[in-house]
C-alpha cells in the first residue's frame, strides 16, 4: 500500500524534501530561544548588565523571525505537497477506473468509488500533509527538547521522559481502540453517498410514487450509522486531552516545586528554571501534536487501503503483445462459448453457443429476462472475455484486436442510454469527434431523431441536463442510437433500445437502417416481434443457451416459443413487452 501511494507524490517529490527540512530548522531556532532567554535572566537581569540584556534580545528576535520564516516557508511547501499528492492520487484512480472492465467494475460500487476519490483522497491530503510537518516536527522537538533539558539538569529531565513514556504508553492504547472504529467508519460513508446518489438520481420515481418518507428513512438511517462509528471513536481519543493536560499541569507542578528547592540550594539558577518550564511545554505540545498524527494516520489507514485497491486493480482485458488495428468486416462467429461472470465458476450464464453471421445480416435477438441476451453481445465489443471458446469478428479473434479499435468498429447502444451535460451536438460527436453538423444531421435522419431536434428552439444547440433529464425516454434512445451511427461501425448492436418509441417510428428506424447503411451488421435486441420479424434471422435465447436460429417464417412453424411468443403479442395487437416474459414463465412452469 505504502509504494503505491508513495508513487502519486511524483513531480512534488522536492516540495515533500523541502517541508521536513525547513521543519527542522524551525525547531532549531525554537530551541535555542529558551537557552538566549535563561542567558538574559542569569547575565543580564540579576547582574544588572543592560548591554548583555540588549545584545541577546536582538539574537532572540533574529532567531525568532527565522523560526518564523521557516514555518512559514514548511507550510508553504507541505500543503504544495499534499494538495499535490492528493490531485495525482484523484486523477491515478479516475484513469485506471477508465481502463476497467465490466467485471471490474462490478467489483466497485458507483458510491464507493465515489468515497474513495473524495472523502478517502482528502484523507490520505491531511495526513501526508501532516505526517510532512507535525510528524517531523513533533519527534525532533521532543528530542531537542529532552535533550536540552538533560544539559541542564538530568535530575529534574527525568520527570519529563518518565511522563513521556505514561503518554507514550496511554496513547498507543487509545490508538489501538479506535483504529477498528475508523477502519469501519468508511464502509458507511458508502451506505450513505448510495443513498444521496440513488435518491439524486432517481427523484422522479421517488416523487411518483411518494416514497420521500422512506428515502429520509433510509438516509437518516445510514447517516446514524456515520454518526454512532464516529461517536465510538471520539468517545475514546477524548480520553486524549484530558490525560494530556493532566500531565503537562503535573509536571510543571513538580519542576517547579523541586526547581524552587534547587534554586535555593544552588543547583539551579532561575533562568536555567525557566528554559525547563519552557522544555517542558515544548516536550508534552509535541506529544500531544504526535497524538493528532497518530489519529489521523489511524483515519487514513483504511482510506489507502480502499484507494491502493482502486490503483492496484488491473484490468482483466488487455491488448496483446502485437495487436490488429483493422477489422476486416461486420462477420461474427461464437464458436463454443461458454461464459461465467466469475471465474472458475461452474455455472455458466452462457453455454454452448455457435452462431455465425456474415457481414451486413441483420439479426434479430429474442428471449425471457435474464436469458442472457446483453452477455451475449457483450462478449462482440469484448466488454468481456469469454470463460470458454471464441469470439470472431471480421474473422478474427477479438483478443487479438487493439480493444479500441475493435470498440470503434462495434458501436453499443446498451440497454440504459446515458446523455452527458452539454448540447446535442456535444452528445453526438461521443460517437466522432471530427463529425460535422452536416454528418450529424445525416446520423439523426436515419436514427429518426432529426425530426423532433429541430422542434427545439436551440436545434441542435439545445443544452441537454444531465443524465438527459430533459428529454424523453424515446428522443434519448433515438440520440444514443445517432451518437452509434456516427462512428460508422461494422457492426451495430442495438440492445433493446427502441422500447421506448412507438412501433411506427420504430418501424422507420429499421427501413433506415436497411437502405442506408446495407453494408454494417445489424444486432437488434427486442422484446416485440415486431421489430425482429423482418430481420434476415432472428436468434431465440432460452436460460443462456440457442433454443433457435432462423428466419421469422421457419421458426414460426419449427420453433415453439418463438411461435407463442407471436401468437401472444399478436392477440395483444402486437405491441406489448409482456409476451415474452409470460411465455418463457408459462414454459417453465409446465
Amino acid at each position: 500500500m505504502l509504494k503505491t501511494l508513495g508513487a502519486q507524490v511524483k513531480e512534488f517529490k522536492t516540495p515533500s524534501l523541502l517541508t521536513p527540512l525547513f521543519m527542522i530548522l524551525e525547531v532549531i531556532m525554537e530551541m535555542v530561544i529558551p537557552l538566549l532567554m535563561a542567558s538574559i535572566i542569569d547575565d543580564g537581569v540579576e547582574k544588572g548588565d543592560m548591554n548583555h540584556i540588549f545584545t541577546v534580545g536582538i539574537f532572540m528576535v533574529i532567531a525568532a523571525a527565522f523560526g518564523l520564516l521557516f514555518g512559514v516557508l514548511g507550510g508553504r511547501f507541505g500543503a504544495k505537497a499534499s494538495t499535490g499528492f492528493a490531485r495525482n492520487l484523484r486523477k491515478s484512480m479516475f484513469e485506471n477506473i477508465q481502463t476497467f472492465s465490466f467485471a471490474n467494475i462490478d467489483k466497485y460500487s458507483t458510491a464507493g468509488l465515489v468515497t474513495r476519490l473524495t472523502t478517502d483522497v482528502t484523507n490520505l491530503q491531511n495526513a501526508y500533509q501532516m505526517i510532512l510537518r507535525m510528524f517531523v516536527r513533533a519527534p525532533i522537538s521532543l528530542i531537542v527538547a529532552m535533550c536540552m533539558s538533560f544539559y541542564i539538569s538530568p535530575r529534574l529531565a527525568s520527570i519529563y521522559l518518565i511522563a513521556v513514556l505514561i503518554l507514550g504508553a496511554l496513547l498507543f492504547l487509545i490508538m489501538s481502540r479506535t483504529t477498528k472504529y475508523f477502519q469501519q467508519v468508511f464502509r458507511k460513508y458508502d451506505d450513505l453517498n448510495a443513498s444521496v446518489q440513488e435518491n439524486v438520481s432517481a427523484v422522479r420515481v421517488v416523487k411518483a410514487y411518494v416514497r420521500e418518507d422512506f428515502e429520509r428513512e433510509k438516509f437518516k438511517k445510514a447517516s446514524e450509522n456515520v454518526y454512532r462509528m464516529f461517536v465510538k471513536a471520539e468517545k475514546t481519543l477524548s480520553l486524549n486531552m484530558p490525560i494530556m493536560m493532566t500531565t503537562v499541569y503535573s509536571c510543571i507542578l513538580l519542576i517547579s516545586w523541586l526547581g524552587a528547592k534547587m534554586i535555593v540550594s544552588d543547583t539551579l539558577t532561575t533562568g536555567e528554571l525557566m528554559s525547563l518550564l519552557t522544555y517542558c511545554m515544548n516536550i508534552l505540545m509535541s506529544l500531544m501534536m504526535l497524538s493528532m498524527v497518530f489519529v489521523m494516520i489511524t483515519m487514513s489507514y483504511a482510506s489507502g487501503q480502499r484507494v491502493a485497491e482502486v490503483l492496484n486493480e488491473k484490468s482483466n482485458l488487455t491488448n496483446p503483445e502485437n495487436p490488429d488495428y483493422e477489422v476486416p468486416d461486420g462477420s461474427i462467429e461464437f464458436r463454443d462459448v461458454n461464459f461465467s461472470y466469475h471465474a472458475g465458476s461452474e455455472e455458466y450464464v452462457l453455454s454452448n453457443i455457435n452462431l455465425s453471421i456474415r457481414s451486413g445480416e441483420t439479426i434479430g435477438i429474442i428471449g425471457g429476462t435474464g436469458s442472457s441476451k446483453s452477455t451475449l453481445i457483450s462478449l462482440i465489443s469484448r466488454l468481456y472475455d469469454v470463460s470458454e471458446g471464441a469470439v470472431l469478428v471480421g474473422g478474427k479473434d477479438v483478443r487479438t484486436y487493439d480493444l479500441e479499435t475493435l470498440r470503434n468498429q462495434v458501436a453499443v447502444v446498451l440497454q440504459k442510454n446515458v446523455l452527458f451535460s452539454g448540447t446535442i451536438l456535444d452528445n453526438l460527436r461521443w460517437g466522432n469527434k471530427e463529425a460535422t453538423e452536416e454528418e450529424c444531421i445525416y446520423a439523426c435522419k436515419l436514427a429518426c431523431a432529426d425530426e423532433f431536434v429541430r422542434q427545439f428552439p436551440d436545434g441542435y444547440n439545445t443544452y441537454i441536463e444531465q443524465g438527459g433529464s430533459n428529454v424523453s425516454g424515446g428522443q434519448k434512445q433515438r440520440l444514443c442510437i445517432a451518437r452509434a451511427l456516427l462512428k460508422n461501425p461494422k457492426v451495430l448492436i442495438l440492445d433493446d433500445s427502441t422500447s421506448a418509441v412507438d412501433t411506427a417510428t420504430d418501424a422507420r428506424i429499421r427501413r433506415a437502417f436497411r437502405e442506408e447503411i446495407p453494408g454494417t451488421t445489424k444486432l437488434i435486441i427486442a422484446q416485440r416481434i415486431s421489430s425482429v420479424m423482418d430481420a434476415d434471422r432472428i436468434l431465440v435465447l432460452d436460460e443462456g443457451r440457442i433454443n433457435g436460429f432462423d428466419t421469422h417464417e421457419h421458426l414460426l412453424e419449427n420453433n415453439a416459443i418463438y411461435r407463442e411468443v407471436y401468437e401472444s403479442q399478436a392477440r395483444a395487437g402486437g405491441d406489448i413487452d409482456l409476451g415474452v416474459d409470460s411465455c418463457w414463465q408459462r414454459r417453465q412452469s409446465r
